[in-house]
């Protein structure tokens, strides 16, 4: 279960502090003072929650929770020092779950996460989970974590039979046939195999941080697990 909050707040004392009674909670923290850096993340690594300041620099909360609701449905629970904001902020548009005021308690935060985490966890059984990776044939398109990754015709030949079958392990003959299916005229040689797979292990390492996606089995081939 995904435990790490996101907490996107210019006011350092202020995130310091969400941020240590966060970790008392049993939550991972991870503190963003500019809008466009957290919605940068967000994108690469949802967090299970997201406590977003209303006025930051840069690219402000508004802008930040109306972006995150186009491609994601993480929790946001908002805040800010502007009372005139809080009807705008309780309107459906944006998005956000919940919103406190500044001056607020830690305390009274921490209890709003936790009912808010806890109605999606009940929730969760009942919706499909989006896949990791969507293999879209039609479009000969791949996607990770929503975001389609830019991929050559053999790149997405070779990747799209690996994330069709996790767990099974291709030779590189299999993944030759791959890469020129649907394009019989494409000069692909067998040990070049290994560099086109160089190449997917580099872009999927910048859309999947920290996971080796792409195994190498000695002798045999590769496997694909995410």
């Amino acid at each position: 279960m995904n435990h790490e909050l996101f907490i996107v707040e210019d006011e350092p004392e202020l995130a310091a502090l969400v941020a240590d009674y966060a970790k008392a909670a049993g939550y991972r923290a991870s503190v963003f003072g500019d809008g466009a850096l957290a919605l940068e993340a967000i994108r690469r690594r949802p967090p299970a929650l997201v406590v977003l300041d209303l006025m930051l620099p840069g690219l402000d909360g508004l802008s930040v929770c109306r972006e995150v609701r186009r491609f994601s449905a993480v929790p946001v629970v908002m805040v800010t020092a502007r009372v005139e904001e809080i009807d705008r902020l309780l309107g459906l548009e944006l998005g956000a779950d919940d919103y406190l005021c500044k001056p607020f308690s830690p305390r009274e935060l921490m209890a709003r996460i936790k009912a808010i985490l806890r109605r999606a966890a009940a929730a969760a059984p009942a919706a499909a989970a989006a896949p990791i990776v969507d293999v879209d044939d039609g479009a000969r398109r791949i996607r990770i974590h929503g975001r389609p990754l830019a991929l050559t015709p053999t790149e997405y030949g070779i990747l799209a039979a690996l994330a069709r079958r996790p767990g099974q392990v291709f030779s590189r003959a299999q993944l030759l046939d791959a890469a020129r299916e649907g394009n019989a005229n494409l000069d692909v040689a067998d040990r070049a195999i290994d560099s086109h797979v160089k190449n997917l292990r580099r872009k999927l390492d910048a859309a999947l941080p920290g996971v080796e996606a792409i195994h190498s089995i000695y002798g045999l081939g590769y496997r694909f697990d995410v």
